[in-house]
């Protein structure tokens, strides 16, 4: 399998990873809330996980004379681990489904600072409990101003002046909820996969990355039945509506899906040189990245009353620096 062991690459890897979770959404905004709701574009979007997790598995995971090899990780990989990354990728899909959501509502620009933003806090604490690697005092500063970032941004978000301000509140809500259960899916999928696993043998029943890639993307393809029914349901959305629609308005979400699952797919594979808590926190500096698009590409502020834009510097101000401090713990 393909593995790294440079802390330069492995940050590098944590940038790509950002650059792929902050950009995914523009994919949904490509496709059109009007024409394509959230709802019908989220299958898409979880058929082009899926699709992404078993490429990882043919190419990435049989590459190279390192570790194990996919296919004989199959072989050897306990249920209990198979459930836990699939576990994870019901998890997540709950999440990401408000998340979709809080962005119909709301925005990027509020959506991602707020529900990332608490899902990072939440799973950086968790996957350091999990497997404390990397410099605690300035991963612990740069979360600290992360949070303050997402005060900010709330701030920021109470100032929008807009006919829509319940539309946005019920986004604001949405992203809440969708943080608070997203910091917990990334420790229960590195929780299935061995430990060291770009220098030590694969332990008997763990997973490689490229293993539990296929069972995360598994997992939320399968939870989406339940998950984005309900949402179809109580926005009178018709799945015949899905199968009838043309090639064009499914490309965006399947496109979404594999760029979000190639920037986690990039992530597992720097938390082998980094730890999973410094990766999973640098690699959610992506609501940075989808913040950047917000504002200037999407121009989610325009409408906002003088003296929001202070706020909006601050809160990427204290995101970047943050982030900084989050890459230095790297450095032992």
């Amino acid at each position: 399998m393909f593995i790294i062991n440079s802390s330069g690459l492995a940050i590098a890897f944590c940038v790509l990873t950002m650059v792929g979770w902050g950009s995914w959404a523009n994919t949904q905004k490509l496709a059109g809330k009007e024409s394509w709701p959230f709802e019908l574009f989220y299958w898409d979007y979880a058929i082009g996980v899926a699709i992404a997790g078993l490429l990882f598995l043919v190419t990435l995971g049989v590459s190279g004379s390192a570790g194990m090899s996919s296919f004989a990780n199959l072989a050897s990989a306990s249920p209990k681990s198979m459930g836990e990354a699939i576990a994870a990728g019901a998890l997540f899909n709950l999440a990401n489904i408000l998340l979709v959501a809080a962005i119909d509502a709301a925005g990027m620009s509020i959506a991602f600072p707020v529900g990332i933003g608490l899902a990072l806090i939440i799973g950086t604490a968790a996957s350091y409990i999990q497997t404390p690697k990397g410099n605690l005092a300035f991963l612990s500063a740069g979360v600290a101003l992360i949070l303050v970032a997402i005060v900010v941004s709330a701030v920021a978000h109470r100032r929008m002046a807009s006919k829509d301000t319940e539309t946005r509140m019920s986004g604001l809500w949405f992203a809440i909820v969708a943080g608070l259960l997203m910091g917990f899916f990334y420790p229960e999928l590195t929780r299935s996969i061995s430990p060291g696993f770009n220098q030590d043998p694969i332990r008997p029943g763990l997973l490689t990355p490229y293993t539990a890639l296929l069972f995360f993307g598994i997992g939320v393809l399968l939870s989406s039945i339940p998950f984005n029914w309900w949402f179809m349901r109580s926005r009178h959305s018709r799945f015949s509506t899905y199968i009838a629609a043309k090639p064009r308005l499914h490309f965006p979400g399947i496109l979404g899906g594999i760029i979000w699952m190639i920037a986690l797919g990039f992530n597992l594979i720097a938390a082998g040189v980094a730890g999973p808590a410094v990766s999973y926190a640098l690699g959610q500096g992506a609501t940075l990245i989808a913040a950047l698009w917000g504002v200037f590409i999407w121009h989610e502020f325009r409408d906002a009353p003088a003296g929001t834009n202070r706020f909006i510097v601050v809160m990427f101000a204290t995101y970047t620096i943050g982030i900084i401090l989050i890459g230095r713990a790297t450095l032992n």
